[in-house]
């Protein structure tokens, strides 16, 4: 099989292009190759790991890395199933340099035989964003119906939405392709800002790719079981099957999926009223799940999707079956938590409401979330008027004769309208230049701290990301990539120092898998098997797992994250490690220390916390090659 990644530079500002092969012997993949070349030229690079094609399954993702707008460093954001059909263009990646005098369709096809065909085709992005489903999806529709015909074989595309134009966290979206149209399977590559980044800095509105070339992909199955025999005594097919049980249908909590399962056994972890939920007494919180959650929220879920089994993959062979949709509404498990019960949300059809107008407008989902929750928390304590943020109501959050359905829907369109000011720049509303400098600007404006209940992670100046949405102190730590799992997301306490070594080594093992280009729900065997396969394929399996711990290492070099700004991020914290303590019992002296610590100072106990946290980062991602 081929020792080399083939990549295309683009010239986004002249169209012209260039073929560059990268050995082996210095780069295994779009992650390592994508921080090298970030680390040289301003561009955004898309590509597939040297696995895709292959009948390994979740080896087809898509991937986009380079200088994120949001984050402000290097980010690594991908999407599923993307992947399969970018593979037939024969090359591992693309790299985007420079930017396009107007907003601009990339078209790329290559059939078998033939130079890749590059074409740069100018779009009115504000006439077609008005068009038929509007916004992202309508020019992802109009991208399709244009370039569509020219294809001889399979092909995808990505687009992207207004958010672009007016923040730093706008996303791509992708469907895979059926009878020429877009399904209503919605792959993202949300976090990081890439949609931002590539109509911003590079005028790329969409990308339309595909081809006919059959290059050399692992196919032997017969050889791939022996493989799984030898490590886990399965065959490939049941190993799979078995590791991606969650994100199926999981039979000891009858729901799957992100959405199902998380929500089934969070229980007194729930999240709600951006983060409020964290102040709450334990059985004020279970009640919440009990009544909103599994009876109603949850219920709708199972019954609507689970039940009817409307399940399908992303676009490429899969057991997991991971995506459940309900007629246009895909539903995973963050988008319609940040969306929903952050903020004060639990029934399906107002969360349908407000994500999908998310979705339209082209925003990351879980950023938006985020940022609209801590928007209605400073609407219902008044520290900014409806005026200053150009909407016409106040959420709904007293729990006191709250209205599931009624409520729920009131808040969404709230949402509706705090996206729309967003669009618009409405009262003193502009995140261009991102949602922490404008908190600071408002903090000069009216002398008022609002950033103190925006719960995120900051990196540097201006750099910022929603977290996960769990209630663990590992999405709040100081690692160099926030805001995907590179970090530890358990629920289980572990002292500050040791978090921040745990951070690490799942650093490691999620780049291992990106690398490979394999999705994340198969990580039951892919962040083990990975490496022997490389071995199997092209003799490499020690030289790959060495480029992962130096990739590993040059991410954290990069590292400036700062200590948290937010009150509330404390609070986070502390009232982790206080449930941990009172209702999990798991009574330690590590775990007392620190409640005591937090409970005599917090802020002296928090700066602690956080530089231990990154001290066990640090320790561990050294560079001794």
């Amino acid at each position: 099989m081929n020792q080399y990644q083939k990549v295309l530079f683009i010239d986004a500002a002249s169209g012209f292009y260039r073929m560059k092969q990268y050995s082996l012997n210095e780069y295994f993949g779009p992650v390592d190759l994508g921080l090298h070349l970030s680390g040289r030229l301003w561009c955004v690079n898309i590509g597939t790991g040297l696995l895709a094609g292959s009948i390994l399954p979740g080896s087809n993702r898509l991937f986009i890395n380079g200088f994120s707008p949001c984050w402000r460093g290097f980010f690594i954001s991908s999407m599923g199933g993307a992947g399969l059909v970018f593979d037939n263009l024969g090359i591992n990646m693309i790299s985007i340099l420079n930017k396009a005098c107007t907003p601009s369709i990339l078209y790329l096809n290559r059939n078998h035989g033939e130079e890749i065909t590059v074409e740069l085709i100018p779009v009115n992005i504000h006439e077609i964003w008005k068009q038929g489903r509007g916004g992202a999806y309508a020019l992802l529709d109009y991208a399709l119906e244009r370039c569509g015909p020219r294809y001889q074989g399979g092909y995808q595309a990505l687009a992207i939405g207004p958010a672009a134009l007016v923040c730093d966290f706008a996303g791509v979206l992708s469907a895979p392709v059926k009878e020429g149209k877009a399904t209503e399977v919605d792959v993202w590559a949300g976090r990081g800002g890439f949609g931002t980044k590539l109509l911003a800095d590079h005028g790329i509105a969409a990308i339309v790719y595909g081809g006919t070339v059959i290059d050399e992909d692992f196919r032997d199955r017969k050889v791939a079981d022996a493989w799984f025999e030898e490590k886990y005594k399965q065959k490939l097919a049941v190993k799979d099957f078995e590791a991606t049980t969650k994100y199926r249908f999981d039979p000891k909590f009858q729901t799957g999926g992100t959405f199902g399962v998380n929500y089934a056994t969070i229980g007194g972890r729930i999240l709600a009223f951006n983060y409020r939920t964290i102040y709450w007494k334990e059985e004020e919180r279970l009640a919440l799940h009990e009544r909103f959650i599994l009876g109603h929220y949850l219920k709708q879920f199972n019954e609507e999707i689970i039940q009817a089994k409307k399940q399908h993959t992303c676009g490429e062979p899969c057991a997991a079956v991971c995506k459940k949709t309900y007629g246009e509404f895909k539903k995973d498990y963050e988008p319609y938590q940040t969306l929903g019960p952050l903020c004060g949300i639990f029934d399906q059809r107002a969360a349908e409401k407000l994500n999908r107008k998310s979705d339209a407008s082209g925003f990351d989902a879980i950023s938006v979330g985020g940022v609209l929750a801590w928007l209605m928390d400073c609407l219902d304590t008044g520290a900014l008027t409806p005026e200053e943020l150009g909407v016409t109501r106040t959420p709904h959050w007293n729990l006191q004769g709250f209205d599931i359905v009624n409520d729920s829907m009131h808040n969404a369109e709230l949402g509706c309208e705090l996206i729309d000011s967003i669009l618009e720049k409405r009262g003193i509303v502009d995140f261009s230049e991102g949602v922490r400098k404008w908190g600071r600007r408002v903090r000069r404006m009216k002398g008022i701290r609002i950033l103190d209940t925006f719960v995120h992670t900051a990196n540097g100046r201006k750099g910022w990301m929603v977290p996960n949405q769990y209630w663990t102190p590992g999405v709040l730590a100081p690692m160099a990539i926030m805001g995907k799992y590179y970090m530890h997301y358990g629920p289980e306490f572990h002292p500050p120092r040791k978090l921040g070594q745990i951070c690490a080594e799942r650093l490691k093992k999620e780049l291992i898998m990106d690398n490979g280009g394999i999705c994340r729900f198969h990580r039951g065997w892919a962040e083990d098997m990975i490496p022997e396969i490389f071995q199997a394929l092209y003799g490499k399996g020690e030289a790959y797992r060495s480029a992962i711990s130096v990739a590993a290492s040059r991410i954290n070099s990069r590292n400036a994250s700062i200590y948290w700004e937010s009150e509330r991020n404390i609070d986070f914290v502390q009232t982790f490690l206080e449930r941990v303590l009172s209702q999990e019992k798991k009574d330690t002296p590590e775990l007392r220390y620190w409640v005591e610590q937090f409970q005599k100072d917090k802020h002296e106990a928090s700066l602690q916390y956080w530089f231990e946290v990154r001290k066990g980062i640090d320790e561990s991602l050294r560079d001794f090659l």
